[in-house]
């Protein structure tokens, strides 16, 4: 079965099938006076064309609340992408929503972390894996995580940094292992 990964920090969506990554999707969460909440759910119910600022696909989560439920969803507000500005929904681009919902079962597992910058103190050695999306640099993926280019390149052993491609696996040197929790794998 699917699962999908949320790093809050890094406003991204990492899509899992058969333990490993396929594809990863930038996300905007929610702002801070409405967080996303970290934990382990699960997909509870799926709509097309949900109408609204919805977008085009919703998928439920089993997030407990109050207020509403939250979910992954589409959005016509696609500026927001890469924002804190929900109510505490989790947005993709339409289009990237449209690609993994025909994927994504009910009752697919969405673990939700917060993430963050790498520990200093790290030992040496440890990388988590970052598929290159359209546009990316390496200087530009460098910037985003906080990482020195040289530990990059260095990471991912390139005989020529200038040549990425979208879709292509590098690694990012750091201490955070994005993967889900033991009891999930």
């Amino acid at each position: 079965m699917p699962k999908i990964l949320i790093v809050l920090a890094e406003r991204r969506l990492y899509f899992y099938k058969n333990g490993r990554i396929m594809k990863s999707y930038p996300i905007a969460i929610g702002k801070p006076s409405t967080p996303t909440p970290t934990g382990i759910y699960y997909v509870v119910n799926k709509v097309i064309n949900p109408g609204g600022i919805l977008g085009t696909r919703w998928m439920g989560l089993s997030i407990p609340s109050t207020g509403g439920p939250y979910g992954i969803h589409g959005t016509s507000m696609p500026w927001s992408i890469g924002q804190a500005v929900s109510n505490g929904c989790i947005r993709m681009y339409n289009h990237d929503i449209e690609e993994i919902f025909p994927h994504v079962p009910i009752g697919t597992t969405v673990e939700i972390i917060a993430g963050g910058p790498a520990d200093p103190s790290c030992p040496t050695g440890h990388k988590r894996p970052y598929i290159v999306q359209p546009g990316d640099t390496l200087w530009g993926i460098a910037r985003r995580f906080d990482l020195s280019l040289a530990d990059l390149i260095a990471a991912n052993d390139l005989p020529n940094p200038d040549l990425i491609y979208p879709g292509q696996l590098i690694y990012l040197p750091d201490c955070i292992q994005y993967s889900f929790s033991p009891a999930l794998v």
